[in-house]
């Protein structure tokens, strides 16, 4: 598929893959397909960060190249390794074999034939339907020196390899990077990138998420189950639920046939929506009973 020539039809194509997109979000796609540059995602996990980089890249029938950062991630893990196995293997029969040219055989052993390519290296390769869509998840959870190499990898679009030379990308990746803000990342690499902070929806975006990613869900238990969300989410948690456990939670309740929220319903299926013991603590007894009555109270039509 051909770029988005608007901020509608940025929207259009994402809602095609089942992701319901805002119109400062949609602003910030096509801006950054229009410009060549990276894309910056910020917010909480499960609002919906990773999701729109694949969506994006399904909706253009791109490949999807995910780099999953880490804590120690350095820049040769995220670019490239050599086969040292095969290479090993190739040197025990070059050994065999009387009269091998050495300095051949180095140049094989350092050839593409051994070299795994790792996201960076592999989203600057030559891919067929056009350039990659090139994820960098969860950025904050690397540091500082990775950020300075990436900053430099991705102002140029191309990686330096010692035996074999820099490879340029013949079409720059359409790049999106996200983080959880754990920690703040360099300005450097924020300035180099378009910024977008992805908030939890409101009750109407996130009914049309809901509508969209779990059809099956009759409206009435749907509304419920969004306000519940979105009211539990004004409560002193560790971690509110984003969007993701809200789908997950859906789904768990169609899988039990229920057909509406009641209290015991609610305590048991929190490990959908809740992932640390002291917020389903909280969620115990008469909470949330009084929680779901809220929620009802303020999802009634008017």
């Amino acid at each position: 598929m051909t770029t988005p020539g608007s901020i509608d039809d940025v929207q259009d194509l994402l809602a095609g893959e089942g992701y319901v997109c805002g119109r400062a979000l949609a602003t910030v796609v096509f801006l950054g397909q229009r410009l060549g540059r990276p894309l910056f995602l910020e917010g909480e996990a499960g609002v919906g960060k990773t999701e729109i980089a694949k969506a994006l890249a399904a909706g253009l029938g791109r490949r999807l190249i995910r780099l999953q950062c880490y804590e120690g991630l350095d820049a040769a893990s995220a670019v490239y390794e050599w086969n040292f196995p095969a290479q090993m293997v190739a040197i025990r029969t070059a050994e065999a074999v009387e009269g091998t040219d050495r300095a051949a055989l180095t140049d094989e052993l350092f050839s593409d034939r051994f070299l795994i390519r790792r996201p960076l290296l592999e989203a600057m390769s030559p891919q067929p339907g056009g350039a990659p869509v090139l994820l960098i998840d969860e950025l904050d959870r690397t540091d500082a020196p990775f950020e300075a190499f990436l900053l430099e990898a991705l102002s140029d679009f191309q990686v330096t390899i010692p035996e074999i030379g820099t490879i340029r990308a013949p079409e720059p990746p359409i790049v999106v990077l996200t983080s959880n803000r754990t920690r703040e990342v360099h300005d450097a690499l924020k300035r180099r990138c378009l910024y977008h902070w992805v908030d939890y929806p409101e009750f109407d975006r996130e009914m049309a998420i809901l509508e969209a990613r779990v059809p099956e869900a009759a409206a009435a238990l749907s509304r419920e189950v969004v306000a519940f969300v979105q009211r539990l989410r004004t409560e002193d948690l560790f971690k509110a639920p984003g969007v993701a456990e809200t789908i997950d939670w859906a789904k768990c309740l169609l899988a039990l046939d229920v057909i509406a929220l009641s209290p015991q319903v609610i305590a048991d299926t929190l490990g959908a929506l809740l992932k640390y013991q002291d917020d389903i603590a909280r969620l115990q007894g008469s909470e949330a009973a009084r929680l779901l009555e809220e929620a009802r109270a303020e999802a009634a039509p008017a």
